[in-house]
């Protein structure tokens, strides 16, 4: 890119963030009503523009965090998405109306192969489109219009398409790739075109909406940014279907570092940007992998010789940013077992958790629990710690738990589970030792789901650091995740598992409309 490309002078970049809306539809990444409203503050908190909070019509448990993210928002403009028909686009306004900036979201896939879906030919898709984008605007002032599959839509029924749709009242045009299908240079040309052609272009905001199929996402982004769009849409972490969405803390981090050819700016405060990528892993369950850019684990570290070596004589010789920039400590405060409230509350405070003073109590305890069994407690161990705290909805809790494993098969798991408020002792054996607690968990607990997925990664380093384990879940179509924290994994796997079952009873009593806090459970005493 050169500046002739991209244009002279900073310019403002909108940041709409659809963490909680298209970054929830990756399978198990689905987020409880609790966690879309402390993801929705942080993201307000941090400065995003307008927040996707959701697709309204979806379900009812949607829709009620929709609705109350929009009463609660206090920066950002809250937006929900709607298919192009009148019912969606009435359940969208119903739960963003309250927003003191609300936003309707419709869309319609344009290209051969989407408009074969609802099996529509050129002019009655073109009629639908008039249709709801006029009355999603009698509703609303700001309205956002999406062709689904734009990067492969015909040109000249894309520009059609997007003509309509400003001449009934969208706002702001969206572009989306997708299925991650473009690349850079087309990106910027289709939108520079589109702006240049287009009938009423001048008078509208043009967005980016990239996935990262080929991973080209943030580069698409940027270079469509370069063709004169004005609003990113990305996820925390590029959470999102498949291989993900756009991420933004990589498009803020980019325009920032790089603003001698990237001349523009964000509202983001970056220096959040650390502790909500944290806290969407751990709500979502999907563990941020060590090289990401910007937020992984090694993002910041060095281990070759050369390397070290010349970070100790300038930290510019090999960071093209601080990690302070990111919200992340540059050192990292080692706590221990002699530490107390007032230094834990101070460090909590510093990872980004404001905490009450009855959480204060709560992690307190665990706090010197593990300090007990540490030598010394880390920043990461903290941030697992509070995972745990901030987990809700408990129908299941480990109460007890012991193994016997060892070369001799089958090992064994005796484990005390209390049901809503009830303990069950159970003894299993099993293919190993978590296999036998799974068991165990299912004796105590009938169920169908099946796993999809266990992963352990360690949370700090040493034979004594903390384990964290993932498990997911499948039952009649639903995915969960189960996230938790131990320095003994069979412990962490065994918790992983009640949360990610707490999490399936949830999803089930909503989808059946129950208010029900009895657990059925196999009575096995």
């Amino acid at each position: 890119m050169t500046d002739q490309v991209i244009g002279a002078g900073k310019d403002r970049v909108l940041i709409f963030d659809t963490t909680l809306r298209d970054g929830e539809q990756s399978p198990g990444a689905t987020m409880t009503h609790a966690e879309k409203l402390e993801i929705a503050q942080l993201l307000d908190e941090m400065g995003v523009d307008v927040i996707e909070a959701g697709f309204p019509i979806a379900s009812e448990g949607d829709f009620a965090a929709v609705a109350e993210i929009a009463r609660r928002s206090t920066n950002a403009t809250i937006c929900g998405l709607a298919r192009a028909n009148l019912k969606d686009i009435d359940r969208c306004w119903e739960a963003v109306k309250h927003a003191a900036s609300p936003r309707i979201h419709t869309f319609i896939g344009t290209s051969p192969l989407h408009r074969a879906i609802p099996n529509l030919n050129k002019d009655e898709m073109a009629e639908r489109i008039h249709e709801t984008v006029t009355h999603a605007r009698n509703l609303c002032d700001n309205v956002q219009w999406s062709p689904m599959d734009a990067t492969r839509t015909e040109w000249d029924y894309l520009k059609r398409t997007v003509e309509i749709a400003i001449k009934a009242g969208a706002t702001t045009i969206n572009i989306p790739d997708t299925v991650g299908y473009t690349a850079p240079v087309e990106s910027a040309d289709l939108i520079r075109r589109l702006i240049a052609e287009v009938e009423g272009g001048e008078d509208v905001i043009f967005s980016t909406h990239c996935h990262n199929d080929l991973g080209m996402a943030t580069a698409n982004s940027l270079a469509a940014v370069a063709g004169g769009a004005r609003q990113i849409e990305c996820t925390i972490n590029g959470l999102g279907e498949r291989a993900g969405n756009t991420a933004l803390e990589e498009v803020v981090m980019a325009m920032r570092t790089r603003g001698d050819i990237i001349p523009f700016d964000t509202g983001i405060d970056a220096r959040k940007i650390t502790h909500i990528s944290r806290r969407v892993s751990a709500v979502s369950g999907f563990q941020v992998q060590f090289n990401k850019a910007i937020v992984g684990k090694n993002a910041f570290a060095h281990e070759s010789g050369i390397h070290q070596d010349g970070m100790l004589k300038n930290a510019e010789t090999f960071e093209i940013m601080r990690p302070e920039d990111v919200g992340l400590s540059a050192t990292s405060l080692v706590m221990g077992k002699h530490s107390g409230r007032a230094a834990l509350r101070s460090k909590m405070k510093e990872l980004g958790f404001d905490l009450a003073d009855n959480q204060l109590a709560d992690v307190f305890v665990r706090f010197k629990a593990l300090a007990d069994r540490k030598k010394e407690v880390f920043d990461d161990d903290l941030v697992a710690l509070m995972q745990d705290v901030m987990e809700v909805d408990e129908y299941l809790k480990v109460k007890f738990l012991r193994v016997i494993c060892g070369t001799e098969a089958p090992q064994s798991a005796d484990l005390t589970l209390t049901a809503d408020g009830t303990d069950r002792q159970v003894t299993a054996t099993g293919d190993g030792p978590v296999d036998a607690v799974f068991n165990a968990v299912k004796e105590v607990f009938p169920h169908g789901a099946r796993l999809q997925l266990y992963q352990v990664h360690a949370v700090t380093e040493g034979t004594d650091a903390q384990a964290t384990v993932t498990v997911r879940l499948e039952e009649d179509g639903m995915i969960v995740t189960g996230q938790s924290s131990d320095t003994d994994t069979v412990v962490a796997s065994a918790r992983a598992y009640v949360a990610a079952l707490n999490r399936l009873v949830t999803r089930r009593r909503r989808s059946e409309g129950s208010d029900r806090k009895e657990v059925n459970y196999k009575d096995v005493s």
